[in-house]
This record gives structure tokens, C-alpha cells and sequence, in this order.
């Protein structure tokens, strides 16, 4: 063992008349702990949050959309089959989107309305296994005898607003009417609620509905045309390359988008907080640094016979300086491992940790009526442990430098003179 880091270690040992300098140096280490412990947790639900987030929005959306500029998309069935020759593309569906009213009874409700083709739409969105209630395929089933009112599906939310459940009649009524003897008329169709979904996502759940494909096409006198295509890709963190592809390869007829392009406010807005979050709690961190040097400080002053007597022997100023700079980094590295199992334990462990808070308090912290949660997200990505530890040591690290050097100035006569 170098006699530097012996000397380190010997220096952290409390003695009888230096047990102020020990409490300090625990709280150091405390300081430390804690300030790396809360990094991990926070990280890793903000990270749990993210994935969550990200899950929800791709459950109701493919990876990529390709709409038509101007024109409703009439060669749309030629296109698919170009597009699943591509490149990463793993499967197309068409659809037709557009704004329309539901109303029932005395409720009424603005929503999105998307024409769908379940049969090739469950190859490229989870819509189907979103699905709570009723089944995705009714929406393409013939009316039977007796029952000559087409499937609908819509969110929970949506279905909460308009008080309607399984079977229940809705209206959709779109702006875009007729001309009539009285003028220009909205058009009106009765639809049977075929299926209830749920995503989790309060937008999605209170304001998209699903029709069949062809039932779009003619509410919207649209003939054999669609809005668009939707695509599946191998890999969706790599949608930015396939979609600047398309774009090149279909022109500017054309218009490609992906599901971070479409989503790009709130996954930007989450991407900050995570990098504001980190940031302010490295402040925890750096508080206890200044734990440390302030610790070095006092364990200077207090051996500066021992220096003194060590610079006499022929210790060198950097072997001096490496005695406190391991002193110190022995604190920091010790409140980091302390932290980072700690850190780990709570963040692996949060649901029940959350379960035991609201039951001592009482206090119903993340009501899943509210915020639309089945479990409380808590993700812990290796490199963010990683970038944690190594920022906490290295500050650490910083911390130890000024009184080290000052330590390593001292000269053997000063420091004797009034001992």
C-alpha cells in the first residue's frame, strides 16, 4: 500500500479530540449520498415517465405518415406496395382522417375521426390491443339483419363524456354537408359503438374515434381515395433517416412525417426537464463538496505538525498534496457507492416505497384517476448511473484540490514555530 493512501486512511480515523472534524466528515459523505441517491431516483422516473409517455403515443400512432400535399391520395394502393419494398419498412395501412361532431342525447363532443382498415391497421398500430371493450374487427363487418347501423370505436373518455356504452347509438355529424333547398346542410349518420379503447392518454382517450375505411370513404363522398399511409419501421429511433428517404424519393407531392416530428413539443419539453432536473440536483452534490474541502480545511490545520514532520523526513509538497486529495476522494467515492445503492434500491423498488409513503401519510400522492397511470414508471439506464457517479466523483475530486495544495505549501519551519 503507498504510504500516502496509508496516511489517508489513518487521518480519517476519528480520534478522541477530533471528533468534530469525523461529524463533518460523515455529514460529507452524507451530503454525497444523498445528493447522488436523489439523482438516480429522479432520473430514473423521469426516464419511466419518458418511456411511458412514448409507449402511449405509439399505441395509438404508426412510426411514420405519408400524406398527399393538397389532394386526397387516390394511387394510395400503388404507394403501399412501393413504400413496403423500402428499406426498414415493415408494413402499410391507409387511412382517412378528418374533424367531426358525436353527439348523444343531449351530449355533444368535437372529435378527430379516422377511417381505418383493421386488417392491414393491427400490422402497424397497437389500436387493436388497446381495445377495453367490444372488438376492432366489428368495424368491418357487414351489418346483419335487423341492424343497419355501422361500428364505431371511441376512447373511454370520449364514451364517459357522452354517457354512451358498448352498443349504444352515436350521431357524427360532420360541417362539410350538402346543398339543400335550405341551403347548405351538415351531414348526419348514425353509428353503433363497436368497441371502447383505451391508451392512457387523456387526448387521445376523450377526442379520436375509428370508423371502417370504406364507411369513411362514403360519409366524406370521398370514392376510392384516402388521406394518407401509415408505416411500420423496424427500428422507431430511426424514423428521421427513413422518413427524409421518402421525401426524397416521392417528391414534393409528397410529405413524410414521423411519430418525434408529430410529437416533437412534448418529447423536446421532457428531453429539458430531465437535463434542468440533473443539473439542479448536481447542486445537492456540490453542496457536499464544499463539505469536503471545508473538512480538508480543518484536518490541515489540525496536522500541521504531522506535515510539518513529513516535509522534514523528505516528503515531497505532491506527495503531501496526494495524502489529501485521497483523503478526500476516499469520502467521495464512499458517498458515491453508499448512493448509488441506495439510489438503485429506491428506484427499483418505488412502487412499493410510494405504497408505504401513502399509507403512513394517508395521502393518495399519484391518484391513477388523475394521472392516468396503471403503475408508477421507474426505468434506471445504466449510462445514467454511470454519468451520476462519475459527475459526483469528480466533483469530489475538484473539492480536494485547494486545500491539498495549500496543505503541500506549508513549510516545515512555519508550521513548527508555535507548536
Amino acid at each position: 500500500m503507498p504510504f500516502e493512501l496509508f496516511i489517508s486512511l489513518r487521518y480519517l480515523k476519528a480520534k478522541r479530540k477530533s471528533t468534530f472534524i469525523s461529524i463533518i466528515t460523515f455529514i460529507s459523505t452524507a451530503g454525497v449520498a444523498l445528493g447522488v441517491m436523489a439523482l438516480i431516483v429522479v432520473l430514473a422516473v423521469m426516464t419511466g415517465f419518458e418511456e411511458d409517455l412514448k409507449e402511449k403515443i405509439l399505441g395509438a400512432n404508426a412510426h411514420i405518415v405519408v400524406v398527399r400535399n393538397g389532394a386526397p391520395m387516390d394511387n394510395y394502393i400503388k404507394l403501399m406496395r412501393e413504400l413496403e419494398g423500402m428499406k426498414d419498412v415493415i408494413a402499410t395501412t391507409p387511412f382517412i382522417y378528418n374533424q367531426v361532431m358525436l353527439s348523444s342525447g343531449n351530449n355533444v363532443s368535437g372529435v378527430l375521426l379516422r377511417g381505418i382498415d383493421p386488417r392491414t391497421d393491427r400490422n402497424v398500430t397497437r389500436l387493436h390491443s388497446c381495445i377495453k371493450e367490444g372488438n376492432i374487427d366489428a368495424l368491418e363487418s357487414e351489418p346483419g339483419v335487423g341492424d343497419s347501423i355501422p361500428g364505431i370505436v371511441i376512447g373511454k373518455e370520449l364514451a364517459r363524456h357522452l354517457r354512451v356504452s358498448l352498443n349504444d347509438r352515436i350521431n357524427i355529424i360532420s360541417p362539410i354537408g350538402g346543398m339543400t333547398p335550405l341551403g347548405m346542410m351538415p351531414k348526419m349518420k348514425a353509428f353503433r359503438v363497436a368497441g371502447i379503447f383505451y391508451t392512457g392518454m387523456f387526448e387521445y382517450d376523450s377526442s379520436m374515434a375509428y370508423i371502417s375505411l370504406r364507411q369513411a370513404q362514403a360519409f366524406f363522398d370521398l370514392g376510392d381515395t384516402v388521406t394518407g399511409v401509415q408505416l411500420k419501421v423496424e427500428n422507431v429511433y430511426n424514423t428521421g433517416e427513413i422518413t427524409a428517404s421518402i421525401n426524397r424519393t416521392l417528391g414534393i407531392d409528397y410529405h413524410a412525417r414521423d411519430w418525434m416530428q408529430m410529437n416533437r413539443n412534448i418529447l423536446f419539453a421532457l428531453k429539458t426537464e430531465k437535463i434542468v432536473m440533473f443539473i439542479i440536483l448536481t447542486l445537492i452534490v456540490l453542496v457536499a463538496a464544499f463539505g469536503i474541502a471545508s473538512t480538508l480545511f480543518m484536518v490541515v490545520m489540525e496536522k500541521t505538525r504531522d506535515i510539518a514532520i513529513l516535509k522534514s523526513m523528505g516528503t515531497t509538497g505532491k506527495s503531501i498534496m496526494k495524502i489529501f486529495v485521497l483523503e478526500g476522494l476516499i469520502i467521495g467515492v464512499v458517498g458515491t457507492v453508499a448512493g448509488v445503492a441506495s439510489g438503485l434500491l429506491v428506484a427499483l423498488n418505488l412502487e412499493p416505497v410510494i405504497a408505504f409513503i401513502q399509507k403512513v401519510t394517508g395521502q393518495d400522492f399519484f391518484s391513477k384517476d388523475i394521472y392516468y397511470l396503471d403503475r408508477f414508471p421507474s426505468t434506471v439506464v445504466a449510462s445514467d448511473v454511470l454519468l451520476i457517479s462519475v459527475t459526483a466523483v469528480t466533483i469530489s475530486f475538484l473539492a480536494t484540490l485547494y486545500p491539498a495544495w495549500q496543505a503541500s505549501r506549508m513549510l516545515p519551519a512555519e508550521a513548527l514555530r508555535y507548536e
